[in-house]
């Protein structure tokens, strides 16, 4: 439930307006491709946790296999991504809340679900699991629903004339703006599948993680699939798509139900995207604060960032993990407008940065596995190596659509000096650690 949370969040309920745009009912082809993109990181996950079940996940996986670079900066970037990310959804919360109260500041909304999901996550882990349980449920039933309630009015079940089928090839046809249009949607629509890899953060604290992990990882993956494809054809069945790709200013979902006449449903479905967005917000706030304790640990930060306090929540790296959070409160003062896309933008460049360091970890991985210990493990890549070279590939053409879409086409180059910028914070500890030991000696 926590992959899920983090996986279906603004990518899905906010993002995928301006993938339609772009792309037009062919938005489906992007969102396989992320698809079968996020099965092979996950899969690849799930075998080097299965044999390494810490905290810290992925980034010791890298540590391990690529060096202490590679475990540091992965852990790093994903922490800060994940910080901005943060900043992102809590965002989208104030730009749902205006579908009611179009004349209250963002700033109100945003301060407030910041504020509370602090507080979610300063309570003990159980209870912590627990909130985000119902949470990410509220979501999957909502999701649910609106895919039963839209394949009635298609189909012709209530009041009205059946809508049918015919906007997927009306307006432009299926395949509006041809492939370019497509690949220009990949940003947005293939990265909703960011969040996968919770399933890995989780396994330090989870009970049994060699069974629970592989179960969750089947699950999620298929469910998210499943969840993403069929919600967006009934969106399209149900609406012309460049409606409902229209704007970044309410969810795709609420337009759905307001054009065929269905108001309290959409007033409804805008309350369900608000709690997916402090969802999605939740788990990305538990995830970093992970990822810094774990960096913490390893005394790549402060001690003091990886206290615990009495309850065993890592308090203060939960403190430096609002940063996000703070920012999007200064970028709905200031920039309102424009506040969503360049938090989610830049958030993006450093995921792709990520999952191909994951997918290249675990091409090391694989060569340490005796045929005995590979043999055991419950799940395994199919068709190894190619389709981890595949997944690497993917992510690298899903990088280099974003210099042609607008609002993203700096996040990739504005990712260069910030990976320099924790290189030369990796080499400064590096070198400071090698001087207290040469010192002690």
């Amino acid at each position: 439930m926590l992959a899920i949370g983090g996986a279906i969040g603004v990518g899905l309920f906010l993002g995928s307006g301006y993938s339609i745009k772009v792309a037009g009912p062919a938005v489906i082809l992007a969102y396989l491709f992320g698809a079968l993109i996020a099965i092979v990181v996950s899969y690849c996950l799930v075998e080097m946790v299965i044999v390494h079940p810490v905290a810290g996940s992925f980034g010791v996986y890298a540590h391990t296999y690529l060096g202490s670079w590679a475990g540091f900066s992965v852990r790093a970037t994903y922490g800060i991504c994940q910080m901005i990310a943060i900043g992102a959804e809590v965002t989208a919360v104030g730009i749902y809340a205006r579908y009611w109260l179009p004349h209250v500041p963002s700033v109100v909304w945003v301060a407030a679900a910041s504020i509370a999901l602090v507080a979610i996550n300063t309570m003990q882990v159980g209870g912590f699991g627990e909130f985000e349980y119902w949470f990410a449920l509220i979501k999957v039933i909502a999701i649910m629903a609106f895919i039963v309630i839209g394949v009635g009015l298609i189909v012709g079940f209530g009041r009205g004339p059946a809508l049918g089928l015919s906007n997927f090839t009306a307006h432009g046809g299926f395949m509006p703006h041809g492939l370019r249009g497509v690949w220009l949607s990949l940003p947005l629509a293939a990265t909703s599948y960011f969040g996968v890899e919770v399933i890995a953060v989780t396994a330090g604290e989870a009970k049994n993680p060699k069974e629970s992990v592989p179960r969750a990882a089947r699950a999620v993956v298929y469910r998210l699939i499943l969840f993403y494809l069929l919600s967006i054809c009934v969106m399209l069945a149900m609406t012309p798509w460049d409606r409902v790709g229209s704007n970044l200013l309410s969810s795709p979902f609420v337009s759905a139900f307001s054009s065929v006449g269905i108001s309290h449903a959409a007033t409804i479905m805008n309350l369900v995207v608000i709690a997916a967005a402090l969802s999605s917000c939740n788990t990305d706030l538990y995830v970093t604060t992970r990822m810094l304790f774990s960096l913490a640990r390893e005394e790549y930060l402060p001690r003091s960032i990886g206290i615990l306090s009495r309850n065993g929540v890592p308090h203060r790296a939960l403190g430096v993990s609002t940063g996000g959070m703070i920012a999007a409160i200064l970028l709905a003062i200031y920039v309102p407008s424009n506040a969503f896309l360049m938090l989610y933008g830049t958030a993006l460049a450093g995921m792709f940065f990520v999952w191909i360091i994951i997918l290249v970890t675990h091409l090391r991985f694989r060569k340490t596995l005796t045929p005995e210990l590979l043999a055991g493990l419950p799940m395994r890549v199919a068709l190894f190596p190619y389709s981890t070279i595949f997944g690497i590939v993917g992510v690298l053409a899903i990088a280099l659509s974003t210099f042609y879409v607008d609002g993203m086409r700096y996040c990739v180059p504005t990712f260069v000096p910030f990976l320099l910028a924790i290189s030369i914070v990796y080499w400064w500890i590096r070198r400071s650690a090698d001087v207290c030991i040469a010192d002690q000696t």
